[in-house]
């Protein structure tokens, strides 16, 4: 009886006696073709039942399996290695394309300051060629892919995104610049020997003005939001100069943007227009940097400046009820004398509101409506008057740069102890000045920076009737619009006389940040107000218009009232001395808390105050009253917050 091929047997532990065999039973088997068992000993036994030889053959196959690998791993060793090395070339050719455009910026700042185009034109190639080489070697595939990497990624990112901002300005925004160059240069090519401004330069450059600031914002938004925190140490400071000088060109632009789109029909160019300008008098201080003290009216015709009508505000005298209703929330802050007297119209931190009030007013008491309404500081006229150079007012006083504060803050109120007298004295200097502006002193270039300075530090406001010019004015520091304006995080700490005098020339306000807490779950700062009072020792022998005579504190000392106004939504905060938390008056407006206390200076005395404001997005923003030695605004910002 024969057994069945293959058949299964009973092997160790109930398995077949095939699967002692580890090579199965393929084509490989040395076995006779039928498969019959072979006689013990036999030579010709399959080579499966030697486990040395099984063994030898594993050992073949992870040799040729390793041997695979390893060709696979060097491939990919040298891959990497040639990428690393087309990374690091890509690094180097970024470097030194930056570099070259770092000299070249540098060489022509000298030229944008002073004016010199050529210089800048004959720079501009060099520039875009280094940005554009940068921006090239940063933004290939490898560049591309190797910035998913971990811990590298992000440094070639900070660099690629540097390099596409910079050739995006060099290219879309520069070029623009030297327009603007142009433009105001020495202001020969734009400004007659009459004074009147040639407005269809402005009008030509406006469009592409305006295309290269979208460019710059764009680029310069684009490297604010780069974490620095996650760069290595030499990356730092080279990406925080270009968010930094980014961030002054797209301004720069946006500015000269506005001037090129605003200017020209605000001075004229589709009509004549009358503006309201208000002399403020920073020696009796009011939220907006003082009294106002005279008011004239400006005409402007296709470029050409006059002065129609001039007026001192005692001649517009307080009136039973407001030239307009007033609020609640005014009524309760600052009273009816907001407007009763023309005076207190800069009462209110809103430039827009203060502009209605005096635009009323001046219709009512002269008539005729307003374009629109500016006011100024004598620190910025000072600083126009540096421009325009000396002038000399019909008594034959002689005005400069140097003397203007003093001779109208201080020697004018000695001179003239009736205020008639003083008012006229004003008026006088005002029209000369003036005249010089109006008839072509100063240098275009000089005076647009010096007015540009003044708003940013609150010293000149501007406010339009016609609705689309206001709307832009809204969001800048010229339209001085900090309840009506897109300012809601904004603080604001602001001053007013209490004495009815002219003391507040000895004042000298100085706000500061004195502590930034960035993190935490409710970020805030310190913010700290010291006022020092120094009139001269025989400063109660003084006359009464400049004593005072609200007969609230002795003579020759200084009473001042201090508003503290919080951001929007945000909570009631006290003024706090040494001695604890000064009383006062609270009370809301436009969902901000307002809180009013008054201070008491007796001659060389000193306050020191303090509050607390929530620090919103890492930014911190103050506004405060311009004075003769301080601007009128602080600011502070976290690490990482432009991001």
């Amino acid at each position: 009886m024969s057994t069945h091929v293959g058949a299964p047997g009973p092997g160790p532990e109930g398995t077949s006696a095939g699967a002692a065999d580890p090579r199965g039973s393929g084509a490989d088997d040395d076995g006779p073709t039928g498969g019959a068992p072979s006689p013990a000993g036999d030579a010709s036994a399959p080579a499966a039942a030697d486990p040395a030889a099984a063994a030898r053959d594993r050992r073949a196959r992870r040799r040729r399996i390793t041997g695979r690998v390893v060709v696979v791993l060097v491939v990919l060793l040298a891959v990497v290695l040639l990428l690393a090395g087309w990374l690091a070339f890509r690094a180097v050719q970024t470097v030194n394309a930056l570099t070259d455009a770092k000299d070249a910026v540098s060489d022509v700042r000298g030229a944008l300051d002073d004016g010199d185009t050529r210089t800048l034109e004959a720079a501009l190639p060099q520039i875009q060629d280094a940005t554009g080489r940068a921006h090239a070697s940063s933004s290939d595939p490898v560049w591309r892919l190797a910035e998913h990497l971990p811990r590298v990624g992000p440094q070639l990112v900070a660099v690629s995104t540097v390099s596409a901002a910079l050739d995006d300005v060099s290219t879309g925004a520069l070029p623009a610049a030297t327009t603007v160059t142009d433009l105001l240069g020495d202001g020969t090519s734009i400004r007659g020997a009459d004074g009147r401004i040639d407005l269809e330069p402005f009008v030509a450059a406006a469009p592409d003005l305006v295309d290269a600031a979208a460019v710059a914002r764009t680029a310069s938004a684009d490297v604010a939001r780069i974490d620095t925190t996650e760069l290595v140490g030499p990356l730092v400071s080279p990406v925080e100069e270009a968010r930094d000088g980014l961030a002054q060109v797209a301004g720069a632009l946006d500015a000269g943007a506005q001037a090129a789109t605003m200017l020209p029909p605000m001075l004229g160019s589709e009509g004549p227009r009358t503006y309201l300008v208000a002399a403020l008098n920073s020696a009796e201080l009011r939220t907006a940097g003082g009294i106002v003290g005279s008011l004239a009216v400006i005409r402007a015709d296709d470029g050409a400046l006059s002065l129609v009508d001039q007026r001192s505000t005692d001649e517009l005298k307080g009136l039973a009820e407001p030239v307009l209703p007033l609020t609640e929330e005014e009524l309760a802050v600052e009273g009816p004398g907001l407007g009763r007297f023309v005076q207190n119209a800069v009462m209110t931190p809103d430039f827009p509101r203060s502009a209605q009030l005096l635009a009323a007013r001046w219709q009512q008491d002269v008539g005729g409506a307003v374009d629109g309404v500016v006011a100024t500081d004598p620190v910025a006229v000072a600083a126009l008057l540096r421009e325009v150079g000396p002038v000399t007012e019909p008594g034959g006083t002689t005005l400069d740069a140097d003397t203007l504060l003093a001779t109208l803050l201080h020697d004018a109120y000695l001179r003239y102890p009736d205020l008639r007298a003083a008012d006229s004295f004003f008026a006088d200097v005002a029209s000369t000045i003036f005249g010089a502006l109006g008839s072509g002193g100063g240098d275009v270039r000089g005076l647009v920076e010096v007015a540009a300075d003044a708003g940013e530090e609150g010293r000149i406001r501007v406010w339009s009737a016609h609705p689309a010019e206001q709307e832009r004015l809204l969001a800048t520091a010229l339209g001085g619009a900090f309840l009506s304006g897109p300012f809601d995080d904004a603080a604001g700490v602001f001053l007013n006389d209490g004495t009815a005098g002219k003391l507040d020339y000895y004042l000298r306000p100085t706000l500061t940040v004195e502590e930034l807490r960035c993190t935490g779950a409710q970020p805030s700062a310190t913010v700290r107000l010291d006022l020092a009072y120094d009139p001269p020792a025989d400063v109660a022998s003084f006359p009464e218009n400049v004593t005072g005579t609200s007969g609230v504190v002795p003579v020759g000392s200084l009473a001042t009232s201090i508003t503290l106004y919080g951001p929007v939504g945000g909570a009631p905060q006290g003024l706090v001395t040494d001695q604890g938390v000064v009383g006062g008056r609270s009370a809301t407006v436009a969902g901000r808390p307002v809180t009013v206390a008054g201070s008491r200076l007796d001659p060389g005395g000193r306050a020191t105050y303090r509050f607390e404001v929530p620090v919103r997005d890492g930014r911190l923003s103050v506004w405060t009253t311009p004075s003769l030695t301080s601007p009128g605004s602080v600011a502070a910002t976290c690490p990482g917050a432009d991001r």
